[in-house]
């Protein structure tokens, strides 16, 4: 069952997670605002793939920079540190396939329902969100800002 969540501003839709999968993929979309940037971090257990719908991103990934525009995909091998932002004018929306499945559990977990289209006013319990990310093997290894090495 499709159903979205808010998480650190952003709204997410699990379109597909372990459930329906039996764990091979999650299958999320994606409506970050524009600005936003994830931390730097690393997910040890699985692989993203990004298909850019609509908006701007860039991804520093390991050694690769890519500016990513409506058709564009790509790839992250897991293990590998990475940082996503929307660098368009306008706000992005994308998909994201993680394989194995993962972070669906994460959104679902320490995400909000959307219940209306509004994001929460109060921040998402850091030490949830740690902890589940610590659990699927997901590294946090630096700030929003900082960028792989």
């Amino acid at each position: 069952m499709t159903r979205s969540y808010w998480l650190f501003g952003n709204r997410f839709t699990v379109h597909a997670n372990h459930k329906d999968t039996a764990g091979r993929y999650d299958l999320i979309e994606g409506n970050p605002a524009s600005g936003y940037q994830t931390p730097l971090h690393r997910h040890t257990r699985y692989a993203e793939q990004f298909y850019i719908l609509e908006g701007e991103f860039t991804v520093w990934a390991g050694e690769r920079k890519a500016v990513l525009h409506p058709g564009d995909i790509f790839t992250i091998p897991a293990g590998t540190a990475h940082a996503v932002a929307v660098t368009g004018r306008g706000p992005g929306r994308g998909l994201v396939v993680a394989s194995p499945s993962g972070f669906a559990r994460l959104i679902i977990e320490v995400g909000t329902p959307d219940e209306g289209g509004v994001p929460p006013s109060e921040a998402p319990d850091m030490d949830l969100f740690l902890r589940v990310c610590a659990e699927l093997g997901d590294e946090i290894l630096g700030d929003p800002g900082a960028l792989p090495h």
